[in-house]
């Protein structure tokens, strides 16, 4: 029985692998860039990473650009004076020394605003996305573009 969850979780392996994408600039390792698959009448698309510092200083985000998009903006989610959540964009974001900073849905994210190339955007493609950081410099990852968000997705940071 064991030997064949063995052999079970080795074919596996190869799929996970597949998926798994990791990217290290300067003292920076970002891992697993991906977006959801954009619906017919969306009209921007948000991607999504995790950033960890490995570094003993701050870092910033300062940007991101692609490609696909004239218009490609840092946000985030905060509360508005409604007590209702809303997202605006910021100018930047600290990558703080020795911990992660989370993309991901309800949190930070880069938002690409009316994209040009929507066959770009479908499950199982990638697309290019260069992020600047003021420390660690530039570094371009790939996307990928995904039904649902990834199993294990760690959760955002209260912001």
């Amino acid at each position: 029985m064991l030997k064949h969850a063995l052999v079970a979780a080795a074919l596996l392996l190869p799929a996970t692998f597949a998926n798994a994408h990791e990217y290290s600039v300067g003292d920076l390792h970002i891992a697993h860039p991906w977006s959801l698959q954009l619906p017919p009448n969306a009209p921007n698309v948000a991607a999504y990473f995790v950033v960890h510092n490995n570094g003993k200083a701050d870092d910033r985000l300062l940007g991101a650009d692609s490609p696909i998009s004239d218009d490609t903006q840092l946000h985030e989610h905060a509360m508005g004076a409604s007590g209702a959540m809303k997202m605006q964009q910021v100018p930047s974001v600290v990558v703080p020394a020795g911990q992660d900073l989370v993309f991901a849905p309800s949190a930070y994210h880069v938002m690409l605003m009316n994209p040009k190339d929507r066959s770009l955007l479908t499950d199982g493609k990638r697309f290019p996305l260069t992020l600047h950081f003021e420390k660690a410099g530039d570094v371009t990852v790939d996307v990928a573009v995904q039904q649902q968000a990834p199993a294990g997705q760690p959760e955002a940071h209260k912001h």
